[in-house]
């Protein structure tokens, strides 16, 4: 099946934001109200493409994001957010 996730990865909070690109940013710009976007920044997400611990905003950008769903990201898996 084509829908079906190939990673489901948990979303993890932090106290603290990791950094996250401008080109991102700008990106999400239009389809992230900015409360949102503020609260997003404060989720990271461990990328089983890179392996790497990536902030969400970055992983929500990614081509290979499917859904988030009930603090997890489904993930196709195709390439990484890098």
């Amino acid at each position: 099946m084509k829908d079906q996730p190939k990673y489901s990865i948990k979303v993890l909070k932090r106290e603290k934001p990791l950094r996250v690109s401008k080109e991102v940013k700008e990106v999400l710009k239009g389809a992230v109200s900015g409360k949102m976007m503020k609260n997003m920044k404060y989720e990271s997400v461990l990328c089983p493409v890179i392996k790497e611990e990536v902030p969400f905003l970055e992983c929500f950008a990614c081509e290979s994001f499917m859904r988030r769903f009930k603090g997890e990201v489904h993930c196709a898996g195709l390439k990484g957010s890098k």
